[in-house]
This record gives structure tokens, sequence and C-alpha cells, in this order.
């Protein structure tokens, strides 16, 4: 199979280089890599080996320019910038595509998520990689809801015999685009969490959306691909109530790197919109 690794970047050249160094390190090298961008100043100084597109801002829309460029490629691996996948992340993934014809979607065992936490620099990153003594048979496999977006691979045949994409109508940081993406492939085959592709992502704060605008999303999304049909009612219900929920009970002692007070207000703001009747993603752009 020839497997591509695609990375959509903004404004964290520094991140962006350490993953592509660790990227050295898989026993399955990458066929391709892509790395999708803005501006020059999101890539800094240029690696050999790597091929750089760029794309109008969103991480939507730069995904899909990477499923444009990666159309000769058997597998597509995207990856946040700030993901470290273990050196036998590229096998394991390509191992469990080759056993199972039924599979579209795998997403890895993520050992760290600094997303829901302070976040990790790359040395701890390293740490936990590491550390993990993990040596199982690298076909072992569950069934799961969705691909997690930091790390989440798709069989290329189907995207392209589907027509499956980003939505574009999901702006910025674009909540949930991950859900709706795999979900929507998740209707052709398999999608499966795979215990031997291991990473540790670092969750940097750097370029994440400001906090109103991600409370929005957090309510907007989640009601907007309900309706679409890719997010059940019965998820995207207690999903919005759940971050609102959170927000609000932690806004008067927010995390050192959570703006709960700003979220909370987003919140609201999507939750007064949902009443009138007029709640959609791309209000967030109005914030």
């Amino acid at each position: 199979m020839r497997l591509a690794i695609g990375i959509a970047t903004r404004g964290r050249a520094a991140i962006l280089a350490e993953t592509l160094a660790e990227l050295d390190r898989q026993t399955r090298r990458p066929d391709r890599i892509i790395v999708c961008h803005v501006t020059a100043e999101d890539v800094g100084a240029r690696r050999p080996g790597v091929e750089y597109l760029t794309a109008p801002a969103g991480l939507p829309r730069q995904r899909n320019a990477i499923l444009d460029a990666a159309g000769d490629c058997d597998l597509l691996l995207f990856l946040d910038d700030d993901f470290l996948p273990a050196p036998a992340y590229c096998a394991a993934t390509e191992a469990v595509f080759a056993a199972r014809p039924d599979c579209v979607v795998t997403t890895g065992t993520v050992l760290a998520d600094g997303a829901n936490a302070p976040g990790y620099s790359p040395a701890e990153g390293r740490a936990i990689l590491a550390r993990d003594a993990w040596a199982g048979d690298a076909l072992a496999c569950q069934p799961h809801f969705n691909g997690y977006g930091c790390n989440m691979a798709v069989r290329m045949a189907t995207v392209r015999a589907q027509g499956v994409r980003v939505d574009e109508a999901l702006p910025l940081y674009a909540w949930y685009e991950d859900i709706d993406f795999t979900r929507a492939l998740g209707r052709h085959g398999a999608i499966l969490r795979l215990e031997g592709a291991r990473g540790v992502h670092l969750g940097t704060k750097l370029g994440r959306t400001p906090g109103r605008r991600l409370g929005y999303s957090q309510v907007a999304n989640s009601v907007y691909l309900a309706r679409k049909g890719t997010y059940p009612w019965s998820h995207a219900l207690p999903s919005l109530l759940r971050h609102t929920l959170k927000n609000a009970v932690l806004s008067p002692w927010p995390e050192p790197w959570a703006d709960r007070s700003g979220r909370f207000r987003g919140n609201l703001l999507a939750l007064a919109d949902w009443a009138r009747g007029r709640v959609a993603p791309g209000r967030v752009l109005e914030l």
C-alpha cells in the first residue's frame, strides 16, 4: 500500500518541526508526507522529503487540500501537528488495513492527551513514548465510534468512491469535524481503534480557537451534525450539555490553560441562537 501522512498546520512552526522529526523514527516509512499551511511562517525551514502546499485558513479546507493531493495513495493518515506517533504506528496501521478489507477508518491509542490538560512539551511526549512497553499483537483492534482527529487514517478508495469530504461549513478549528468525516466514511465499513498504533497528543495551546468561539462551536456544531445525521442526537445533546455545564461550573475557578468564562459565554450565545432558530457553525466567524 502507498501510505501518506497529512498534517494541516497554522502558526505553530516549532511544534510542527518536532513532529516531522519524530516521523523519521517510523519503522514503516510513509511514502509521502504532505503538510498543508496557510503562510510561509507556518512551516519555517522546510525539510527534505516533505511536500508543502497551501490552502485557505481553516482545518476542513486544509485537510481537503491534503485529500486532493493524496489521490495516488491507498491510505492517508491525518496527524495533528502536535501528535508524536510511536515508531510502529504506520506499520500497525498498514497491517490492519491489509488484514481487514472492511475497514475504512482507523484511529490509534492515545497514551496521553494534552488537549484536556496543560499540554506536554515534546520532551515530555517522547518520554511517555519511551516508557510505553506495549508489545502485543500488531493487528489488535476494536470497533470505535469515530476517528479522533489528532490521529486517524482513512482508506482512500472509499473516500474517492463515496465522495466523502471534510465539511467546510465547520470553520476555523472545526469542532467535531473528525466525528463528521469519519462517521460519514463509517457508513461504508468499519471504524477501528488500533492497539498497536500508539502515540502522544501534546495538546499544544498555541494557535487554538479563542474561548468564546470555541464555546459557540461546542453547541452549534453538535446541533448542525445531529441535523445532518452524522452525529446522533443521543450523542449530540449530552455532549453540548456536558460542555456547557462544565464551562459554567469551572468559570469562577478556571484551569490556567482554559478560558472557561469565554467558552460559557459562547455556549450561551449558541443556545440563544438555537432558541431563535438561527444557530449555525458559520456564525462563529461573527464573534
